[in-house]
């Protein structure tokens, strides 16, 4: 039975309550502070999926420690634009953020940002020197200003002792600092977002869950399972944005989008080590990413990361890849089996066919030990006890697979904008670093979505993001300036 519940048409309805949606809310309310906006979230609560602080590594990812961001491209040469583009994007993310703050609408910024340096560990003669490469290529670049390459054994064990006070030595190693770094609670940020969002006008619910969506003329149409009612309703709007992680790719097969009958989505979850042991917190404040294994894809880069969750301090040390046929870490069992169609079958099996590096290495994580897993991380603490650590499920995440090339692909593991070319729907498919990119990512979304507007919203944008369209890399001013003023307003003031 379809039930009407409050309203039926919205100008605006965001799809999911994580970061994305509360950070294109945010947005929205700038630009057209007139329109009506629902969120519509199928849990209880609002960021508990990827944007949950258990469900992600909490870094504010600025290419300032991670090698994927930086792939050698040949003998002595390295590409760092990567490192680049997505410290620009986390800049932009800042910003917003600082404004938010100093505007009294997002509380104390300590509760979801805090300074906790970053690092780079490199082991191997091959990896020192990729590390060197690394360092070599970004020291003299205006947004990685400060960065510090040790080798001396000496140093590392100042600045890491968990990991270095004492330690063996067993071949080459090398560490870069950086002591601007951050760790984020994406969880406590998007719940601060929606509040601000709801307390402008916006219409917030938890508990009810897209079942379909459908072109209706000029709008879309939307029907809502109230899981508490265990009623339908329907919904309309001119704009939809489906930001429901796993949950996307299924929504956009039900609106039958053309861009997308095509994709799949090939789901990942991972498992970390975790710590809340006081004495090897006090050895260990920092993030510190290393470099993936030979034949290992990207996202298994190991790290060892100090997070804060709910006020509460721990290590964590990951990931461990694991397999689940859930979109979401709360989805359905049937959930990868229901979104295979005939039209995307072929390109299942011909990215099974094509990537069977990373289906060997999803095997060799799932068959991996207690023991294996503790041999990992004795690589960056030689003498981590077993009892110490405990086994964590993270969060799920659907890597996209599309047709490259007339071949199918796992499509890279970032994330993806998809608009429908019947207009008024956008949706984000895809991973890291989505949170720490969200700002920059949903820019992404307005200016395709929303062509006609944009002229008279960027004179907004740009108060209210001052390195819009800008780049930073080419403005040292401007990145000093607002280096300083969102450090302040966020209480990243590094000394």
């Amino acid at each position: 039975m379809i039930a009407q519940a409050g309203r039926a048409d919205y100008d605006v309805v965001l799809v999911g309550g994580g970061i994305m949606s509360a950070t294109l809310g945010a947005l929205l309310r700038r630009v057209r502070p007139d329109w009506s906006v629902l969120v519509l979230e199928r849990l209880d609560g609002l960021g508990l999926e990827s944007s949950s602080a258990w469900n992600n590594a909490g870094t504010g990812h600025a290419g300032l420690c991670e090698f994927n961001y930086t792939p050698l491209t040949g003998a002595g040469s390295i590409d760092v634009s990567g490192a680049i583009a997505v410290n620009e994007q986390f800049q932009l993310s800042r910003q917003l953020w600082a404004r938010l703050v100093e505007e009294g609408t997002l509380g104390d910024p300590a509760g979801f940002i805090r300074p906790v340096p970053h690092y780079a560990f490199a082991h191997g003669a091959a990896g020192v020197e990729h590390l060197r490469l690394r360092h070599a290529a970004l020291r003299a670049h205006p947004l990685f200003e400060g960065m510090e390459l040790t080798t001396d054994q000496d140093v590392m064990a100042r600045w890491l002792p968990l990991m270095f006070a004492g330690r063996p030595g067993r071949g080459p190693v090398a560490v870069c600092r950086t002591r601007g770094g951050t760790d984020v609670d994406y969880g406590v940020l998007t719940r601060r977002l929606f509040a601000a969002l709801a307390g402008d006008g916006a219409d917030v619910r938890t508990g009810h869950e897209v079942r379909s969506l459908r072109r209706d003329g000029r709008s879309w149409r939307l029907r809502v399972r109230d899981l508490h009612g265990a009623r339908d309703y329907l919904v309309r709007a001119p704009f939809v944005f489906l930001g429901a992680g796993g949950g996307t790719l299924p929504l956009l097969q039900s609106a039958g989008v053309p861009e997308t009958r095509g994709y799949g989505g090939f789901p990942i979850s991972g498992r970390f080590l975790r710590s809340a042991d006081p004495g090897l917190l006090a050895r260990h404040h920092a993030k510190v990413y290393s470099h993936a294994e030979p034949g290992a894809p990207s996202l298994s880069v190991p790290h060892l990361d100090t997070r804060v969750v709910d006020g509460r301090a721990y290590l964590m040390f990951g990931p461990f890849a694991a397999f689940s046929p859930r979109f979401l870490r709360r989805g359905r069992l049937s959930d990868l089996p229901r979104s295979v169609t005939p039209r995307n079958a072929g390109t299942l099996l011909g990215a099974a066919r094509d990537n069977r590096d990373l289906l060997r290495y999803l095997v060799g994580q799932l068959a991996q030990t207690r023991g294996g897993r503790l041999r990992a991380l004795r690589r960056f603490v030689p003498d981590a006890r077993p009892q110490d650590w405990e086994l964590v499920t993270a969060g799920q995440r659907v890597q996209v697979v599309k047709r490259v090339n007339g071949r199918g692909s796992i499509a890279g593991f970032g994330t993806e904008v998809v608009t429908s070319s019947h207009g008024g729907l956008a949706a984000l498919l895809g991973a890291s670093p989505g949170a720490s990119a969200s700002v920059a990512i949903m820019l992404d979304v307005l200016e395709r979505a929303f062509p006609g507007h944009l002229r008279d919203w960027r004179p907004v944008l740009r108060d209210l993001l001052p390195s819009y369209s800008v780049s930073l890399s080419e403005e040292p001013d401007l990145l000093r300036e607002l280096t300083v003023r969102t450090a302040g307003a966020l209480g990243l003031d590094h000394g």
